[in-house]
């Protein structure tokens, strides 16, 4: 059986770029769009040139790439011409060579917004599309607000499709923009659409996640005849985001029916690069990635209860709805003190740690594990402290180093403005075989800016470790997590710090503490020795 074409089109650096917080530079734009060639996407849209200066800066040296690069702009304006409209220029100015642009398809919207007449709406949309297709470009129409257009007047919403189809668009791109149609109605619509003399592989659906259902509503457009999807990185878009490119790949990729009726530009290999590609994001945006996220969350292939772990062993498929690896993730069986000897060997397997089911000192492991998850402790959270303990009781933890004593300060000065400022500084001494060595460090920044005193634990602690310090020196932490188990005068700080290596490896540490800078050390030193045992790194 022949598959058909489904084409892939990123709106990450344009519709992704108006996330509440969101502010790629250009650098940074260029950094994605290699990173979303390489996923094997077939358009990217760029962003909106003419619009803000970064825009332009980033279509003034786009990446070349195998995927179309699109720039984004809208219909001219009534009473214009095409050829002279100053905003429709500057678009075609980007000479990418596809153009996206957007164009009113709500009675509503015409007469409210632009404030001019349907027929004038209708004439904006065929001469804009006809400009761009006279000028050698591949021109796209996207049909703002199409599905409440059409609920309003279905007959005036197909107009404008065919006006921009007449003109030559190779695409018609269908619009949620207000996210609120549901796949029972996106399904009907895109067929009534194809129904009126619009063939499906000139339609594209553009959806917005305000229910929820943007992903189901973009399966529901492609089952209903869309042969193009538009979507963004992690779901990144205005709002609530857009249609999430980074669930709708895999499963247009690994699920049925799509699977079978429908191929893309990316291939298995490629699709093994996802996660990867997803966490180059939130590093770029500075963001903790979520942990839920479908297919490359880190929670998405975790197994808690004993009960799932056991049969996890047996046949992952059994509560697997794919392979992890598929998407370059990977399976996780928690430790916490709902846990069995099932999970406790599964994990110890999976950090290279083979013990016989008869071991007695797995028993002895889950009390230890039991009885500090009641003092705090969250090894559900944590993997890499949960395998040093185990280690620790294993007599296979090498003591690489022994921390004699540290000292944090925290001080309030004034600076040379005459403001008061913080200075927080720390001392960590460490003994290495027979050597000892004191550091000292403290938080400020190349702007003077003080990060705290655990940010300046941190540096001191990895400041000198002698003959360790190259294996640590591609460490940084990348977030810091704080929770006060017990309340009152006899509170109970937990921490949690979440860190990542050159490799790309990214590994959870816990402390916990009545003082918050001890919880955090605990936390530090448990993330420094991980590295060192998984490095193989050999004890002075």
């Amino acid at each position: 059986m022949t598959r058909e074409r489904l084409y892939l089109f990123d709106t990450t650096l344009r519709d992704g770029q108006q996330t509440q917080g969101v502010q790629f530079s250009a650098l940074e734009k260029r950094q994605i769009a290699e990173n979303l060639d390489a996923l094997g996407v077939d358009y990217i849209e760029g962003g909106w040139p003419g619009a803000n200066p970064t825009d332009s800066e980033f279509f003034a040296a786009a990446p070349k790439t195998r995927a179309t690069m699109t720039a984004f702009g809208m219909t001219k304006r009534v009473g214009r011409s095409a050829e002279n409209d100053d905003v429709l220029a500057a678009v075609l100015d980007a000479r990418t060579p596809a153009v996206c642009l957007v164009g009113k398809t709500h009675d509503f919207h015409v007469n409210t917004a632009l404030g001019c007449t349907l027929e004038e709406n209708l004439e904006s949309i065929g001469a804009s599309v006809a400009h761009c297709v006279a000028k050698g470009r591949e021109a796209l129409f996207d049909a703002e607000h199409f599905f409440d257009g059409y609920k309003a007047n279905p007959d005036y919403a197909v107009s404008c499709l065919k006006a921009a189809q007449e003109a030559g668009a190779r695409w018609l791109v269908l619009c949620d923009t207000n996210g609120g149609t549901l796949p029972s109605e996106v399904g009907r619509i895109v067929a009534e659409v194809i129904a009126a003399g619009i063939p499906g592989d000139r339609l594209g659906i553009h959806c917005h996640d305000d229910t929820g259902n943007a992903v189901a509503n973009s399966l529901a457009a492609v089952e209903a005849g869309c042969r193009q999807i538009q979507g963004t990185l992690n779901g990144l878009g205005e709002r609530c985001g857009n249609a999430n490119l980074t669930t709708l790949i895999p499963t247009l990729l690994l699920k049925e029916p799509f699977r079978s009726a429908f191929e893309t530009g990316v291939s298995e290999a490629g699709l093994t690069q996802l996660l990867k590609i997803s966490r180059t994001l939130d590093d770029i945006l500075n963001r903790v990635p979520l942990r839920s996220a479908p297919y490359v969350g880190a929670s998405a292939f975790a197994h808690k209860a004993g009960l799932h772990a056991s049969a996890i062993l047996k046949d992952p498929t059994t509560y697997e709805h794919i392979p992890p690896e598929s998407v370059g993730n990977a399976r996780v069986i928690p430790m916490s003190n709902q846990a069995g000897q099932s999970n406790l060997r599964a994990r110890l397997a999976s950090a290279g740690i083979e013990v016989e089911a008869k071991d007695r000192r797995l028993g002895r492991i889950l009390e230890i594990i039991k009885e500090r998850e009641d003092q705090g402790y969250a090894y559900d959270g944590a993997q890499a402290s949960f395998e040093l303990l185990a280690r620790r009781e294993l007599g296979l933890l090498p003591q690489f180093f022994e921390v004699k004593r540290y000292r944090v300060t925290v001080e309030r000065r004034k600076n040379k403005y005459n403001e008061m400022v913080s200075l927080s500084e720390a001392v960590v001494v460490v003994k290495i075989g027979e050597r000892k060595a004191m550091s000292v460090s403290d938080s400020m920044d190349e702007t003077g800016q003080d990060h705290g005193p655990v940010n300046a634990l941190s540096k001191a602690l990895a400041k000198d470790l002698g003959p360790y310090q190259a294996c640590i020196d591609d460490m940084k932490l990348v977030d810091f997590k704080v929770r006060i188990t017990n309340g009152g005068t006899e509170a109970v700080t937990r921490v949690i710090i979440d860190s990542e290596d050159g490799q790309g490896r990214r590994w959870q540490t816990v402390g916990v503490s009545a003082n918050i800078v001890d919880a955090s050390f605990e936390a530090l030193l448990d993330a420094i020795t991980w590295k060192l045992v998984r490095d193989r790194q050999v004890p002075e």
